[in-house]
């Protein structure tokens, strides 16, 4: 008698295996590793790429690149606030005296009297006053340099100088030494043709020295 329920004949053992897993392990393994060597060559392209873009993208480069040059000169007053340096500070110096040559009276002749400078007369006038040039009377008096109306005494040089007698009028005085009656007047700072017996009046050079 047959079993009821026939055997199953000849069935294969199932046999579990590993294989496909390792398989999909191994691709997705390289997927990562093929994504990350990709991710790093793209990250070290576009730093390059940036680095070239900075280089060459130059805003000095391209400002001195476009500049036009101009043939026009520069206006003059630019150039020389270009080219004038500073000015250093200069040592403000004291104007230096003039030096005025001293002259003997011995050279001149004559005798020497001493005149105190009056209001208003200068080197000028003086030295006319008594028939002699500027340079003259300021070579007398080389170490004054300015006169000063009753303090200055000038050295001046004169011809003579006469003390009237009996009948020495100044037209017969004038005569005597050679010069003209005015020439004597002024000399004395006389307005008057008069003169005081024992009065000693200064004779000017008839002759400018």
């Amino acid at each position: 008698m047959e079993d009821e329920f026939p055997k199953k004949r000849n069935i294969r053992p199932t046999e579990k295996s590993n294989l496909p897993i390792v398989t999909l392990l191994v691709l997705v393994l390289l997927v990562l590793a093929m994504l990350y060597v990709g991710y790093e060559y793209i990250s070290d392209s576009s730093s390059s790429s940036e680095e070239l873009t900075s280089v060459v993208v130059d805003s000095t480069l391209e400002e001195s690149a476009t500049e036009p040059v101009s043939d026009e000169p520069v206006p003059a007053d630019e150039s020389v606030e270009n080219t004038k340096p500073e000015p250093a500070k200069e040592k403000t110096e004291e104007p230096k005296k003039e030096e005025k040559p001293s002259i003997s009276a011995s050279s001149i002749g004559g005798e020497q009297i001493t005149h105190t400078v009056q209001s208003g007369e200068t080197f000028s006038s003086i030295a006319s006053r008594y028939n002699l040039k500027t340079e003259t009377l300021q070579g007398l008096n080389s170490s004054v340099s300015e006169v000063k109306a009753g303090v200055t005494k000038l050295k001046v040089q004169v011809k003579a100088v006469h003390t009237v007698g009996p009948g020495d009028v100044l037209r017969v005085v004038a005569n005597k030494y050679g010069i003209t009656k005015e020439a004597l007047m002024k000399a004395n700072g006389k307005t008057r043709d008069f003169s005081e017996r024992g009065e000693k009046l200064i004779i000017p050079f008839p002759d400018k020295k």
